[in-house]
């Protein structure tokens, strides 16, 4: 078991990283409050909680103050998992933080986490992050959007190939999907090169800008209506001009399960300006957005059964 000694008096950084593949984690220390100054490694205004949450991919660095009575404590962390009637592994794994000077023999102090599925502990973690302005690398928010995105994300169903094993509803593979695209990865040649080549035929440009079907995205009544659940499987782009700005709204469906889901932009910071529950309305939540010092990240954990908007530059080609 992983073992942190500390000095009574001292400061520690730790790095929380979230380096598992399918659960968000609860994590925590005993008797202990962490001051969060950065994650995804863009600087935070200072954050002080009892309580860090940290989505499949995020980071989340945090300053601990060694100010409890010479002893052991742990850390310990389990997932937050908000799907319901889903198994998955709650089980908790744990590290402990050692006073130098303690010769106690007893057990560590365990930390009580949250419920396996408190939302609303989750929620307050992740919307009351803000940036840091005018901290290192610091940058504002672009205010003239170029390019509007509304991008639902979820669960689908695939129809099986031949050698497929069929798991899912209606005997049929799980399958996820954007704006009801499920994304085949080329086979014979990478896109990037095939961009480069000029080779046609590895993907094609229309990655659609809004979902093909507006609809009632979370209302769970609809998870299993089979006019919305196999998404047609292809490999397809968004082209974007070189620094124009893009503004995408994620939005959660109920289909098959409503869930979390984290969503990571690869090669890019963005800026969350706004995350809520149930289905994005423009113009009942737009006066909501934080467009002077909101969190910037690269992975955002969409709240189970809502949303969050997103927006970034795109100054990265490739």
């Amino acid at each position: 078991m992983y073992t942190l000694e500390v000095v009574q008096g001292k400061t520690y950084m730790l790095r929380i990283i979230n380096a598992a593949l399918n659960n968000q984690l609860f994590f925590k220390i005993a008797n202990h409050y962490m001051k969060v100054v950065a994650v995804d490694a863009v600087y935070t205004n200072p954050y002080v909680t009892n309580v860090v949450v940290v989505a499949p991919g995020q980071t989340t660095d945090v300053l601990l103050t060694a100010n409890q009575p010479i002893g052991s404590y742990y850390m310990a962390a389990h997932p937050y998992f908000s799907a319901v009637g889903v198994p998955f592994d709650n089980t908790t794994t744990r590290g402990i933080i050692v006073y130098e000077g303690s010769t106690s023999v007893a057990a560590p102090l365990m930390p009580v986490l949250p419920a396996f599925n408190d939302t609303p502990t989750a929620h307050k973690f992740f919307s009351n992050l803000t940036a840091l302005i005018g901290g290192p690398h610091w940058v504002p928010v672009p205010l003239q959007v170029d390019e509007h995105m509304f991008i639902t994300v979820g669960l689908n169903l695939d129809h099986c190939g031949a050698n497929s094993t069929c798991v899912g509803p209606f005997g049929q593979r799980l399958s996820a999907c954007m704006n009801n695209q499920s994304f085949v990865f080329p086979k014979t040649l990478s896109m990037l090169q095939a961009f480069f080549d000029g080779t046609s035929g590895i993907y094609t440009t229309d990655f659609p800008d809004n979902p093909p079907l507006v609809f009632d995205y979370t209302n769970t009544s609809l998870s299993f209506n089979q006019s919305l659940l196999f998404a047609p499987k292809g490999t397809k782009v968004k082209k974007l001009r070189y620094n124009s700005v893009v503004e995408i709204v994620l939005q959660n469906t109920a289909l098959i399960g409503i869930e979390n889901h984290p969503i990571h932009l690869h090669g890019f910071n963005f800026h969350v300006l706004a995350q809520g529950f149930g289905n994005y309305d423009n113009t009942k939540d737009r006066h909501k957005f934080n467009l002077v010092n909101p969190q910037s990240r690269n992975t955002i954990a969409v709240p189970v059964g809502g949303w969050a908007v997103i927006i970034f530059q795109s100054n990265n080609p490739g």
